[in-house]
């Protein structure tokens, strides 16, 4: 890849990366305040639900330090090793995480009635859509491991 590429892909992960920093901390704390005084009956889910967001938000940043590991691995010309495998492998890991983790508090809230269909619209969303980055990371790391094994081979051959 070109090195303007690699740059624009990691300024665009930093970029993700500070926006949702940033709504974590601003944006998140208030809506959920305000959701809590708009619904009295559900104001004690308040904090279960921010600190399951603030779970999967801290996934959400392991996976993008992995994204940024795997972007030094391609500019050092060791995008085809182990090591960018094992970063793979920790986004799939991470993706799955945050399915399971959103999949579990929706079936919390639903269990005491607290699911409202817009929540559970988006909650389905973030599933499908961790669910895509997920097999599609399983799909790259297969890829990875057969271009890994044919290079050891054509490196034995020579």
């Amino acid at each position: 890849m070109k090195m303007g590429t690699i740059a624009f892909l990691k300024m665009s992960v930093f970029l993700v990366g500070i926006v949702i920093l940033c709504l974590c901390l601003f944006c998140l704390p208030s809506l959920a305040g305000y959701s809590a005084a708009m619904n009295p009956e559900y104001a004690y889910l308040k904090y279960p639900v921010l600190i399951g967001i603030y779970i999967t938000a801290i996934f959400f940043f392991f996976s993008l330090l992995q994204a940024t590991k795997l972007l030094n691995y391609i500019h050092n010309k060791n995008a085809f090793s182990e090591l960018a495998a094992n970063a793979l492998r920790q986004i799939k890991n991470s993706a799955i995480n945050i399915m399971v983790l959103y999949v579990i508090g929706m079936f919390g809230l639903a269990f005491v009635n607290a699911l409202h269909p817009g929540v559970a619209i988006i909650g389905m969303v973030i599933v499908f859509t961790t669910l895509v980055i997920a097999v599609f990371a399983a799909v790259l790391i297969e890829l990875l491991r057969n271009v890994i094994d044919l290079k050891s081979d054509n490196d034995l051959t020579v």
